[in-house]
């Protein structure tokens, strides 16, 4: 219990307080932002001398007035619910949807829908906050009119504060439903580390860039939505407050009163600041969270053991933490002697090699985790969606255990054992593996035993009755047709031990049902389930910057170990880890070989959401040849001293001959 308490506080220590400082720089920011706010909302494009030389002591008594005060607070308020929301929803594995159902339940789920409502509450107090500061026309939602009719004096409806307000629930809107589909929350690390303020300041511009150009996009977007349902909202607040619309004025749900230069200026530069309130917090939280942690390898004192880097590594609670433990296994294997030593030592007394023993058994079976899902997920798609026989699966489980079961060491199975903590998006696989309804071949196939399936989608997805003489491999024409056909099958998936779907003979008729056409909703469902293989080989490898740190610590650890292991403790596992990284390349190049999976993201031109895990398949790819590269250099020919099999062997050769 003691323990569990230390590791927690350890854990709040290093996580929460780094959120806690995001946030208060963030606010430390704020006065800053807004003086700036301040001073472009003061600008006069046909005055520009008189606006420099005469508007400095109106900005500055603007900046101390009561009403800007009360403003920041607001802001301040504002940025303390946005800091809360990015530590409550990041996430350093991105959600990949596979279909335009998945993104479309994600996009409707309430816990987003109770996210997009608070942020557009957030927008309009920003906004709100943005017309007090501009003041003039766009101070107040109700302003003194003269009625024509009778002439008497009444509060009329102010529609341009009313326009600046709902603009900032639209735009409040737009950055929750933009964090859903670019996957604002990803935090990702960076592959060359920086300090916070160079960081920081080489990303301000690109945030202040975004801020521009999502804040041009959307009050373009609302200003086309206004036009055609501005009339809604007008009457509605006006007939609830009691307010009357003052007909003398130009209404802004026309395409003359929209036509105003001042009132597009002013929307753009307050979205801008919205925006950039946003995006600054957002930055912020990255870079905190980010930053390399130096972790003990070991310690004195047992209370302590918990915060070493060989117990955390095997963090199942706090993903974040065992990410920042594999980037400090990655650092110290390249730039710490001192660190190295303390992994290759050895306890006393015993003398048993715990830390290195703890710290490769966590990264052989993190790349075992990610072997296993190569070859399951080109088991599934093998013969395009259809989940193969349950021998043709075992015999090629069978297969790849055996080829990386070798000479078992002390303190690590000679079976990799299967990782917890780090799984794929639950849109691409989840713990099953097998079964027609199995959450492998989800994304391939639809779910023919949800309530909302027809008679015709199940006939559409091949499932039949196994008294009907269709089942088995002969299917119908319209059925092989209409199957969701990600990938071709070929000759390479039956050397693999992937059957092929058999076609149907030429003197087998065909079933009645090939004549019946699937209805309109049928159809649909199927379309929108449709497997996108960009994205699923995206997901894939979602979580691949935690495999590359641990090649990149494993392979410039044994490295290493050529001149600096004193004790021999890493030839031990040498087979073991050469065998692991063999089979996974193997696994890695299959993958590549089918369709879609070597294509390169299209790059976006400015947005605030990382897409770096886009590109994580071909780094992997990268770190995992670099890896083998790293230990044939520097062991050369004393490798063919290593007990691996032949397999191995000659594919070893050909990195020790550069061929690969």
């Amino acid at each position: 219990m003691f323990s569990l308490k230390q590791n927690s506080w350890f854990i709040r220590k290093v996580v929460i307080w780094r959120a806690v400082a995001s946030i208060a720089w963030s606010v430390l920011l704020l006065p800053v932002t807004t003086a700036v706010f301040v001073l472009l909302s003061r600008f006069s494009l046909f005055h520009p001398i008189q606006w420099i030389s005469g508007e400095e002591t109106n900005c500055t008594s603007l900046l101390m007035a009561s009403s800007t005060i009360f403003s920041l607070v607001v802001l301040c308020g504002v940025v303390l619910i946005t800091g809360f929301f990015n530590l409550e929803f990041y996430t350093l594995v991105p959600s990949i949807p596979c279909s335009r159902m998945a993104l479309l339940g994600t996009v409707l789920h309430p816990r987003q829908c109770v996210h997009s409502l608070v942020y557009c509450t957030m927008g309009m107090l920003v906004m709100w906050c943005a017309s007090v500061t501009i003041g003039g026309r766009y101070s107040t939602l109700g302003t003194p009119c003269r009625q024509s009719e009778s002439g008497e004096v009444a509060t009329c409806l102010n529609e341009y504060h009313l326009f600046i307000l709902l603009a900032g629930a639209f735009m409040g809107y737009s950055h929750s439903f933009l964090g859903v589909v670019q996957n604002m929350y990803y935090v990702s690390f960076q592959p060359i580390q920086q300090y916070k303020y160079p960081r920081f300041k080489g990303c301000l511009l690109m945030v202040v860039k975004c801020s521009v150009v999502q804040a041009l996009y959307s009050a373009r977007n609302f200003a086309a939505l206004y036009f055609f349902f501005g009339y809604i909202p007008k009457t509605w607040i006006s007939s609830t407050l009691n307010l009357q619309i003052d007909s003398s004025l130009q209404s802004l749900d026309s395409l003359t009163g929209l036509l105003d230069f001042s009132l597009l200026y002013h929307l753009s530069i307050s979205g801008t600041f919205l925006y950039l309130t946003w995006y600054l917090t957002v930055l912020l939280f990255r870079i905190y969270v980010t930053e390399a942690y130096s972790f003990p390898v070991q310690s004195t004192f047992t209370e302590d053991a918990e915060q070493c880097l060989p117990k955390v590594l095997t963090e199942k609670t706090t993903l974040v933490m065992k990410f920042l433990a594999l980037q400090d296994l990655a650092l110290l294997s390249q730039h710490s002697l001192s660190r190295r030593l303390e992994v290759f030592s050895l306890s006393q007394p015993g003398g048993h090699p715990h830390n290195w023993n703890a710290i490769s058994g966590e990264c052989l079976s993190l790349l075992s985790e990610l072997t296993q899902r190569l070859v399951a997920h080109q088991d599934a798609v093998a013969s395009n969606g259809r989940v193969k026989s349950p021998s043709a699966s075992s015999d090629t489980r069978s297969a790849s255990s055996s080829s990386s079961v070798v000479s078992g060491t002390e303190g690590i199975a000679e079976t990799p054992r299967p990782s917890v903590p780090l799984r794929t998006p639950g849109s691409v696989f989840k713990s099953s593996v097998g079964g027609a309804n199995s959450a492998l071949t989800a994304p391939f196939t639809p779910d023919v035993n949800s309530p909302f399936s027809s008679p015709a989608l199940r006939r559409l997805v091949g499932q039949q009755d196994p008294q009907s003489p269709w089942s088995g491999a002969v299917q119908s024409p319209h059925i092989m047709r209409r199957g969701p056909k990600l990938w071709s099958a070929s000759t390479e998936s039956q050397s693999n031990g992937s059957p092929l779907a058999s076609p149907a003979p030429a003197s087998v008729p065909s079933p009645p049902a090939a004549n019946q056409k699937p209805s309109f909703l049928a159809q649909w469902l199927q379309n929108r389930r449709e497997q996108l293989p960009e994205a699923s080989s995206q997901a894939l490898f979602a979580d691949s910057q935690a495999h590359i740190w641990a090649l990149q610590g494993l392979s410039h650890l044994v490295a290493a170990s050529f001149s600096e292991d004193q004790f021999g403790v890493v030839q031990t596992t040498l087979p073991n880890i050469l065998s692991s990284l063999v089979v996974l390349l193997e696994a890695v190049d299959r993958h590549f070989k089918l369709p879609h999976a070597s294509s390169k993201p299209v790059r976006t031109i400015c947005s605030m959401g990382d897409s770096t895990y886009k590109t994580l398949r071909f780094a992997l790819r990268a770190a995992l040849k670099t890896a083998i590269y790293k230990i044939t250099t520097t062991f050369g020919e004393h490798l063919n001293a290593v007990n691996i099999s032949t397999e191995h062997r000659k594919r070893l050769q050909q990195f020790l001959e550069f061929k690969e």
